[in-house]
């Protein structure tokens, strides 16, 4: 018993310091945001004081100098878009390729596994020629192809759900007269609900943070989205504002934060239920 409460403590200890060393790089940031851009590097470490304090200076300047609330609005509406389309298209795509056994579903299910291997750099460059070719490179093009490049995970946990639904409840709902569409969205789709949380939770926060893909396809000089608009707060000659940089850095944390936090019990669940083999 006392080896055993030893090692609760020591583990406690070790998992302490863990969460100490991730959580001090975002107090920092935050600290920094309220300080003159000119004590920054000079003391990054101390609390402001009276002399070194700049209030919501950082703040201001960065919404209206640099297009930061423009950027959050291009960076919502690409997030929110793309999310909705990855959560609807590969929930059907899986729901279809689970249930319909035939040598077409296990290619478009094998092609969604290997999407998963296959590292971004080896597709960036010509991903950005098409992309500019077939007229992608705006804010409503680009949700395709965050379309394409999320469909592998949420396929993967979709089919892996659908599987633990038993199929006699999409029969008796085909016998009540429902097509197939409906059976998806009034049956099936409801009892998918942890994995679409789950699936939702993890694609918002890979969109929300991107920076290589949109950087790479739009055109930048009509279209930024929060992490560009960070990126272009570096100046001519090496210049940088510190200050706008972290409260740019606060502004975009925040808002994965909190949502995070009031969804993080469902991606356990979700997660769990969407690696059920059948």
């Amino acid at each position: 018993m006392a080896n055993e409460k030893k090692n609760h403590v020591g583990l406690g200890a070790i998992l302490s310091v863990l969460s100490i060393s991730w959580i001090l790089p975002i107090l920092i940031v935050l600290v920094n945001s309220f300080k003159n851009k000119i004590w920054i590097n000079d003391e990054p470490f101390k609390l402001p004081n009276a002399e070194t304090f700049s209030g919501f200076l950082n703040y201001v300047m960065a919404m209206k100098k640099y297009g930061f609330l423009e950027a959050v609005g291009w960076t919502v509406f690409i997030t929110v878009v793309s999310v909705i389309l990855i959560l609807v298209c590969t929930s059907m795509c899986a729901w279809y390729v689970t249930r319909v056994k035939n040598r077409v579903t296990k290619l478009i299910y094998l092609l969604c596994i290997f999407s998963m291997v296959v590292p971004f750099q080896m597709v960036m460059f010509t991903l950005s020629l098409v992309a500019n070719r077939l007229g992608l490179v705006t804010p409503w093009g680009i949700v395709i192809i965050y379309l394409g490049f999320g469909a592998g995970l949420a396929v993967f946990m979709f089919c892996g759900f659908v599987k633990s639904i038993p199929i006699e409840i999409e029969e008796a709902a085909m016998i009540d007269g429902c097509s197939p569409v409906q059976t998806f969205f009034l049956v099936v789709l409801p009892i998918m609900k942890p994995t679409y949380i789950s699936v939702g939770i993890l694609e918002t926060m890979w969109i929300w943070n991107d920076f290589l893909l949109p950087y790479l396809v739009l055109d930048v000089k009509k279209y930024k989205t929060i992490s560009i608009v960070i990126q272009y707060m570096k100046g001519s000659y090496g210049r940088v504002d510190m200050g706008a940089i972290m409260a740019a850095l606060v502004m975009a944390v925040i808002p994965v934060i909190v949502f995070y936090l009031s969804c993080q019990k469902y991606i356990i669940k979700g997660v769990a239920a969407g690696a059920v083999k059948g």
